[in-house]
């Protein structure tokens, strides 16, 4: 069904609203995906915090424009499945790749992140960016080595310097 101008218009904007606060996106190939397999996507993606959405890509390419994701309008060809992480940068990312495994034909033709267009080819090194959690994870550990650094020093320092003898002195009974 053809949209009109003023229902074009909804989809731009409401596109061009994702864009503006997406982390990242992947355009990818759809034809040949079923209808099953396609609602089992749509259910994940909201489940993971992904915007996803076929539109047409002049519909797309005018919606991108002004953002961050700008870069991708020039090479958007063909019928494509706009996948926008709008929680996690690497969200986007897995689910493609984690529906493309069981579904050859959904392939990756853009994926972009912090204003570089990058190739299809590079969906791994994008669904392999941490979640939000393992992210949190890394920086308590980057975070607590130098405590933990800091602790072995100044024990080493005390044991050094005879603080075993003060040990020593506290077992004796006292005179």
């Amino acid at each position: 069904m053809a949209l009109n101008l003023s229902q074009k218009q909804e989809v731009v904007a409401e596109l061009a609203d994702v864009a503006g606060k997406a982390h990242s996106l992947v355009a990818a190939e759809y034809a040949g995906i079923t209808v099953s397999q396609m609602t089992e996507m749509r259910k994940k993606a909201r489940e993971t915090g992904v915007y996803l959405r076929v539109v047409k890509n002049t519909l797309a390419a005018r919606a991108v424009a002004g953002t961050e994701f700008e870069c991708v309008k020039d090479v958007l060809v063909g019928p494509l499945l706009y996948a926008f992480s709008t929680e996690e940068p690497g969200a986007a990312g897995r689910l493609i790749k984690e529906f493309a495994k069981g579904n050859d034909k959904l392939q990756a033709k853009v994926v972009s992140m912090g204003g570089k267009l990058m190739p299809g080819s590079d969906l791994e090194k994008l669904a392999s960016l941490p979640t939000r959690e393992q992210a949190l994870g890394m920086l308590a550990r980057v975070l607590a080595e130098p405590a933990s650094m800091l602790a072995r020093a100044i024990k080493a320092v005390a044991d050094k310097q005879g603080g075993g003898e003060v040990a020593a002195e506290a077992e004796a009974p006292a005179a």
